[in-house]
């Protein structure tokens, strides 16, 4: 079996969603690497990197655009991969579209195994194409944490009467991912709460915090009885999840007017004296809601 072969059968495997294969596609030890998966995976490592892939996009596939070999075992293949996200990535829920990544693996044969896999490809183009953002920012600059936030909103333009506030420290990655998980399933419930207004949900290191804004003080109690939010109570008091947490509702002492600003002579009204016109005339823009 020459170099040619070996990669075509190593490409094959991965169009058969052959986990196994893939895997005694490498001679031991051999290694594959690319921008997502890291430096140097190898064994059960790369099995679960092609897992990964194939959850996250069941019908996942590699077109051969061209593939050469040099003479000395090293094979260079174009590719382009496709797919459709209809499972979960990166913790999220699925977007249901397509990507296509064009990419190269150069792919070193030695006798009749894969020694090495190098492959690139622009790390972002999947990301964007799923329509997610990539943030590039430090874990922290002197005083100053960074992290990552989410809203979810019912569009209600009422002034909050309670907050509820949880934080909870996570003791891990997975515990982060799980904890995340948690609170999506938690804000999809509260959407149809009585009294629920808005949430914020912010994650910064390993530390998570959630704000919700509602209509009255005991609006909040609806979260006790049942759903995403009791099973994550249940697992922090029962089988343990995360290293510290307290929840909280908050009434607030004094919440001001909601202001909107004139496009057309730049003076400062608030909203709701304004009733939607300006004293110069114009037509205000809408307001937005407290949360």
């Amino acid at each position: 079996m020459n170099a040619m072969q070996v990669a075509e059968g190593y490409f094959d495997a991965w169009n058969r969603r052959d986990a196994h294969a893939i895997v005694a596609s490498f001679a031991s030890g051999g290694t594959y690497s690319d921008p997502s998966a890291g430096e140097n995976l190898r064994g059960d490592a790369i099995a679960a990197y092609a897992k990964g892939l194939w959850a996250a996009f069941p019908d996942l596939s590699f077109e051969t655009v061209s593939a050469a070999e040099n003479g000395a075992g090293l094979v260079a293949a174009q590719w382009i991969m496709r797919g459709t996200n209809s499972g979960s990535m990166f913790g999220l829920p699925p977007t249901g579209r397509s990507v296509t990544l064009p990419g190269a693996d150069f792919i070193q044969v030695e006798g009749d195994r894969i020694r090495s896999v190098q492959g690139y490809f622009d790390s972002r183009a999947v990301p964007d194409q799923l329509g997610l953002q990539v943030t590039v920012q430090p874990h922290a600059i002197g005083p100053f944490s960074f992290g990552t936030s989410v809203a979810a909103r019912t569009g209600k333009k009422t002034k909050p009467g309670a907050f509820s506030i949880t934080q909870i420290e996570a003791r891990s990655g997975d515990e982060v991912q799980q904890i995340k998980e948690l609170s999506r399933r938690t804000a999809v419930d509260m959407l149809s709460m009585e009294g629920f207004i808005g949430w914020v949900g912010m994650t910064i290191g390993q530390r998570m915090m959630t704000v919700t804004a509602w209509e009255h003080p005991d609006n909040p109690r609806q979260l006790m009885r049942g759903g995403a939010h009791q099973e994550a109570m249940h697992q922090f008091f029962g089988p343990g999840l995360g290293g510290s947490a307290m929840t909280s509702v908050w009434i607030p002492e004094r919440i001001g007017a909601m202001r909107v600003r004139c496009p057309a002579c730049d003076r400062l009204l608030e909203a709701a004296k304004a009733e939607g016109k300006c004293e110069c005339g114009a037509t205000l823009p809408e307001a937005a809601g407290y949360w």
